[in-house]
């Protein structure tokens, strides 16, 4: 059957974790910026097609070719780890420690950020032929997104940080339903099916996604954003990472983990 259990790929999920722990630098720097890179153009990609059709709904359903084809490659993404490598650890796999799980992480952050760096470097020349003609409609419409997601949030004060929070929460428990989609099935359809639905849900929804940030924030400053790059940070890919890390691993990691792994004893039938 190309349908797996859940008892079968949590503990698949399981092992994906471990192995990213004892993954060597090279091969984990060289994956997750190939992650970023592909991430940020299918995002470029689906703002393009949004702004030319003038449907959102269009590029949102669109979006998730880039995390599809970056999860068959084996590439990896900084919200997929979140997910995945802490399950290592409450699982007590041999060898596997805090410092193992914060190297995994920090290594996969640089690389992914270096991968979405180098495609707004690369788009932005593209579009100005090397900066020297304005961005155009694609330009104009980066810009306001990153200012309304870093100035717009930073007028609410205290309310618009932990809005982003909860918005980064809610993206990757998407995502890492997309992440587990991958692991559910055996045939290369079932598991592009499975990882299409969530993805294409955060992306609508305007979900805050830490990977996709890494790119459309500095894409938006160089195409004219009026906004710092502490405005950024603060505003937007602090409180996004931090909701990334608790939403994959509090609403995806954990319930499949002790339901389907660390199950409870089952409940006594009682007789008249």
């Amino acid at each position: 059957m190309s349908y797996l259990e859940p008892t079968e790929f949590v503990t698949k999920m399981v092992d994906g974790g471990e192995s990213k722990v004892f993954m060597s630098t090279k091969d984990t720097l060289i994956r997750a910026f190939m992650a970023g890179a592909t991430l940020a153009l299918a995002a470029v990609f689906a703002i393009t097609v949004a702004v030319n059709t003038g449907s959102p709904l269009l590029g949102a359903v669109l979006f998730p070719v880039g995390f599809i084809m970056l999860y068959l490659m084996k590439f990896d993404l900084l919200t997929g780890v979140f997910m995945l490598v802490p399950l290592a650890l409450l699982d007590k796999r041999p060898g596997v420690t805090i410092s193992g799980v914060l190297r995994n992480w920090g290594l996969v952050f640089l690389g992914n950020l270096g991968g979405a760096l180098t495609i707004a470097f690369m788009m932005s020349f593209i579009l100005t032929y090397g900066y020297h003609t304005d961005g155009g409609a694609i330009a104009a419409k980066v810009s306001s997104i990153g200012e309304a997601r870093t100035l717009g949030y930073s007028a609410q004060g205290t309310a618009g940080w932990f809005t982003i929070f909860m918005r980064g929460m809610l993206c990757n428990w998407m995502v890492s339903m997309g992440v587990v989609g991958a692991m559910i099935s055996t045939s290369a359809s079932g598991k592009i099916m499975a990882m299409w639905m969530p993805i294409m849900l955060f992306f609508f929804m305007g979900f805050e996604h830490s990977i996709v940030n890494m790119f459309l924030f500095p894409f938006s400053m160089i195409m004219g954003g009026d906004f710092t790059v502490m405005d950024y940070l603060v505003w937007n890919e602090i409180p996004t990472v931090l909701g990334n890390l608790i939403g994959g691993f509090v609403f995806v990691a954990l319930p499949l983990y002790y339901t389907h792994v660390r199950t409870s004893a089952k409940r006594a039938v009682v007789s008249n």
